[in-house]
């Protein structure tokens, strides 16, 4: 494939990210707290979490592993694998929710969008990108390394005080509070956005744009449907926290 070529697809599968970022806005995925009937058969949501992640790793670990050639691709390839491990092996099986089912279709779709996404990335870093270690020298590798970092530190320190809302034997939400929750009712979403941001501006390619865009079009909706629950369900929930970035959404 040439690289002209791997840019269009990158091309088409951004335009695609704007199209479900509109649908997303007005249909909520059905999953988690938004989970309801007539989406088909239903799994286990931590089996789904598991299957819905794995191919993410296992795609950024098959190229890491065969045909990584340089220093820095291999510290983003790592970085990668580094989220995936634990959002496939570790996350899954702290989250407290018994009993709990995701529908087979949004599993089904998660695993496109990790595959295509994983496919595109690690593909460019093995067949297409030529860094050198002056790569490590430059504002972008700076500047994205701190983002991703923070952004990582955001999203793991949100989760945990999410899943320690719940005692072990408990299914119901509360209001959760503390940290970056102050201003947003979903910094764990933030810290992902911060962090594939950080991500992308390391990488310095289409198919790390690409899937920093992804990554906005999944959840910026699904934090709004989140705070519009919150809202809903708790009358006493702070007036002053936007969705997910502070003061503006």
């Amino acid at each position: 494939m040439s690289k002209d070529l791997f840019q269009i697809l990158c091309l088409l599968w951004a335009g695609i990210a704007v199209v479900t970022f509109i649908v997303l806005l007005f249909v909520k995925a059905p999953y988690g707290r938004h989970v309801k009937s007539g989406w088909g058969p239903q799994i286990s949501n931590k089996v789904g979490w598991v299957l819905m992640e794995l191919p993410s790793f296992a795609c950024i670990l098959y190229f890491t592993l065969g045909y990584t050639h340089s220093t820095y691709a291999y510290l983003l390839l790592t970085l990668w694998l580094l989220h995936y491990a634990n959002r496939t092996f570790v996350f899954p099986f702290r989250i407290r929710t018994r009993g709990k089912k995701m529908p087979v279709v949004i599993v089904l779709s998660a695993v496109l969008f990790n595959l295509i996404n994983a496919g595109l990335n690690g593909f460019f870093l093995s067949f297409f990108e030529r860094y050198t270690l002056d790569d490590f020298s430059t504002w972008n590798f700076s500047l994205g390394i701190v983002l991703f970092v923070a952004g990582a530190f955001a999203n793991l320190k949100s989760d945990q005080i999410l899943i320690g809302l719940r005692k072990p034997d408990e299914v119901g939400y509360k209001i959760p509070k503390g940290f970056l929750f102050q201003y947003v009712s979903c910094p764990n979403h933030l810290g992902e956005l911060v962090q594939w941001g950080g991500f992308a501006l390391m990488a310095w390619n289409c198919p790390a744009a690409t899937f920093f865009l992804w990554t906005a079009a999944n959840l910026i909706p699904r934090a709004l449907d989140h705070h519009k629950w919150y809202r809903t369900h708790f009358e006493n929930y702070p007036s002053g926290r936007k969705a997910i970035l502070p003061g503006v959404l």
